[in-house]
């Protein structure tokens, strides 16, 4: 059986939760306490030689790292990768423009904001103004691909929108408004509701280790 290496805070881990689960594919989860250093451990780096979350091991014992990847091995030969050459390829686009301007950006954010760590680290301000102007670039960005296009790839749900929907949607919780992006706000209802109830977003209060008071 796949053995999925998860935080549930991680909206990382939320993405492969959510196609394991639309795939009707059985998987064990053992939680990483990463705030306790677990994902530094030897054993844990020899499955990701990074040190983060998610790992997806394989019955064999093979690991692969990184979200994206994940999701792009678990959905080949279904509905969530697209068969045709050009409509795979606009996938990946999303796929990289996920990692690079979501991901670590509003990703970023929601973890300053939400654990804390803004608040008692005044030092983090100009990062958070610097990170803030890339994160509105993104919505902007995402706005203008939506707006003549019910999903990022064609008429269906693929991997490319639930891994860019995984952190996208959560701008609110980091201060942003979504009323200035119409297309992009009424994209997230659609994938809300293609991918169905079931898959949560875990609070990082999850984590007694999360908080920014943890590290002092």
């Amino acid at each position: 059986m796949l053995t999925l290496h998860d935080y549930l805070p991680s909206q990382n881990g939320w993405k492969v939760r959510v196609l394991l689960g639309l795939l009707e594919m059985p998987y064990s989860s053992r939680n990483v306490s990463i705030f306790e250093g677990e994902s530094r451990t030897e054993a844990f780096l020899k499955l990701n030689p990074v040190g983060a979350i998610p790992v997806l091991e394989l019955d064999d014992g093979r690991a692969i790292a990184e979200s994206n990847a994940i999701l792009t091995y678990l959905a080949e030969g279904t509905r969530f990768l697209p068969s045709d050459s050009y409509e795979r390829a606009k996938g990946m686009q999303w796929l990289f423009f996920e990692q690079y301007h979501v991901e670590p950006v509003i990703g970023s954010l929601r973890f300053w904001t939400l654990t804390g760590r803004l608040e008692c680290n005044q030092s983090m301000i100009t990062g958070k103004r610097e990170a803030a102007t890339r994160a509105l670039a993104a919505l902007a960005a995402l706005e203008r691909g939506l707006a003549d296009s019910r999903f990022l790839v064609g008429e269906e749900l693929t991997i490319a929108d639930i891994a860019v929907y995984a952190y996208s949607h959560r701008a609110e919780d980091c201060a942003f408004s979504l009323a200035a992006y119409p297309a992009f706000a009424a994209w997230c209802d659609r994938v809300r509701d293609a991918i169905g109830p079931g898959y949560p977003v875990h609070p990082y209060s999850l984590d007694p280790h999360s908080g920014a008071r943890a590290e002092l």
